[in-house]
């Protein structure tokens, strides 16, 4: 992709949360428009009338920046749930994360899933934001769960507590959406609660 997504449009004088907000909406923007592979820092640059250069005081790269905005979105979308039961607290998560994919955010995913097998950077960063920030709904559903003495305690933090997680972004990725009630009955109730449950 060549230019930007609006050539020629004066820069807005913006700074600080209203800036960024701009930028990683038009990141979001140009992975659903044009893919992650034709998408460039220009483009993003222009999309959210700004210089490149505030894009790069920010991110030192595009797909430090994808990444940025992927995981802003889901943020700003989902929230732990706290019904009191840690088995109806996952069922409520899966049950919004499935919703979610079936959204256009779920066409935002699949692109970057998609790109991660071919881009190395791309992988990277994923992978380093998974790391550091970890699976933080989960987190805070395990602890209280661990709390109420529904799960083990020693299993919080490991690859155990995310495979509830795992599946449903597998079912997403083999079968698509939407993604039914029975699937997440079976991966809750056959797989990840006999896992984790307090014995």
């Amino acid at each position: 992709m060549t230019g930007s997504a609006t050539e020629g449009a004066q820069p807005l004088r913006r700074r600080g949360a209203e800036l960024e907000d701009a930028i990683l909406r038009a990141a979001r923007e140009g992975l659903v428009e044009c893919g992650y592979a034709a998408l460039t820092m220009d483009w993003i640059a222009g999309r959210a009338r700004t210089s490149k250069a505030a894009l790069y005081r920010r991110w030192s790269n595009r797909a430090e920046l994808v990444v940025h905005a992927h995981g802003q979105l889901v943020r700003s979308l989902l929230s732990a749930p706290d019904t009191g039961s840690f088995a109806s607290d996952v069922r409520t998560m899966l049950r919004s994360f499935a919703d979610l994919m079936d959204s256009e955010y779920g066409e935002l995913l699949r692109g970057v899933l998609a790109e991660v097998t071919r881009s190395p950077e791309l992988a990277a960063e994923a992978r380093k934001q998974l790391l550091e920030s970890g699976p933080h709904l989960l987190d805070e559903i395990y602890r209280r769960g661990i709390e109420r003495g529904e799960v083990r305690p020693e299993l919080r933090g490991t690859r155990v507590m995310t495979v509830a997680h795992d599946l449903l972004r597998n079912e997403f990725m083999t079968r698509g959406t939407p993604i039914e009630d029975t699937a997440i009955e079976e991966i809750l109730d056959t797989v990840y609660l006999p896992l984790v449950r307090a014995r």
